[in-house]
């Protein structure tokens, strides 16, 4: 068994990659993907795996959770695709002592040995400190961003030390990662990634994100094009995205709030140049799959 775990970040997907690959439900059961409903996994697992210091693992244990998982397109699958933003942790406790999610590493081994049998997949994405978090302090009302990281400073935060915390401690787990920033242009690539499925393979949903930043006039234009040109590559495909976004896009929906205490240009620009020169280190670490356009 496949086991997918696509686990944000925070203040990434909320929820859109679920619900554009929820529109091909019966279509995945019939390739072996199972997508169940949330509601029959996301509190389950969490209490599930918190119990596991007090509950003896067993097979019992692990077939019990697959047959609480609601998917009635489903029947005995290869794959299994469950998505959980608070899977490694609650918002309040993703920035800790200078690391992005230090509980991670404990939520993985866990799993690995829960599910022990089974191949565990994990899918993330990441965003630019400057914008992820301004995101992080508005979560919670009352809270700045120096409580609700308990001091830590951004300028000392790594996506590439999580990663490779992640790789050093559960090795067998295969780690996919992408940048926020870039999920217009790959959507469609990371909606068959967490399936599996060939980069041929068509699927309902895949412009569900253009359709939410870019105007109807541009999109109708967009998918106009791309049905006259039915045998564009996936790089050609990206690059036509791009420039019908830079026509066509909602600026209202791209602009991102950086609004906090004591951040000048300068400081933003220079997290900028830390989360660029982060995402080049992750593109260099062995047995991760970093996804770009």
């Amino acid at each position: 068994m496949q086991i997918v775990l696509h686990v944000g970040t925070h203040f990434t997907d909320e929820g859109r990659l679920l619900n554009s690959l929820s529109k091909n439900r019966e279509a995945l059961a019939e390739r072996g993907v199972s997508l169940p409903k949330p509601s029959s996994y996301r509190r389950q697992l969490r209490t599930l795996l918190d119990s596991l210091a007090q509950t003896p693992i067993t097979d019992a244990l692990r077939q019990d959770f697959f047959d609480g998982l609601k998917d009635p397109a489903a029947r005995d699958p290869d794959r299994i695709v469950m998505s959980h933003d608070d899977f490694f942790c609650v918002p309040r406790l993703a920035v800790r002592d200078n690391l992005m999610y230090p509980p991670a590493v404990d939520r993985l081994r866990d799993m690995c040995n829960l599910f022990h049998h089974d191949e565990i997949e994990v899918h993330m994405a990441i965003r630019n400190q400057a914008t992820y978090l301004p995101a992080l302090a508005a979560s919670k009302a009352g809270e700045t961003l120096d409580s609700m990281t308990q001091g830590s400073v951004p300028t000392a935060l790594r996506w590439s030390e999580m990663v490779a915390r992640i790789r050093e401690n559960v090795p067998s787990i295969a780690l996919t990662v992408w940048c926020n920033e870039d999920t217009p242009l790959i959507w469609e690539q990371l909606l068959r990634e967490l399936c599996g499925l060939e980069a041929t393979t068509s699927l309902e949903g895949g412009t569900d994100l253009l359709a939410e930043i870019m105007s109807q006039e541009g999109l109708e234009r967009f998918e106009s094009y791309v049905a006259e040109h039915e045998g564009m590559t996936e790089i050609q495909k990206r690059r036509v995205i791009a420039a019908f976004l830079d026509k066509f896009a909602l600026e209202e929906e791209l602009e991102e709030e950086l609004d906090l205490p004591g951040w000048s240009e300068e400081y933003v620009d220079a997290l900028t140049d830390i989360y660029d020169e982060d995402v080049y280190e992750i593109s260099r670490m062995p047995g991760v799959t970093l996804i770009t356009p």
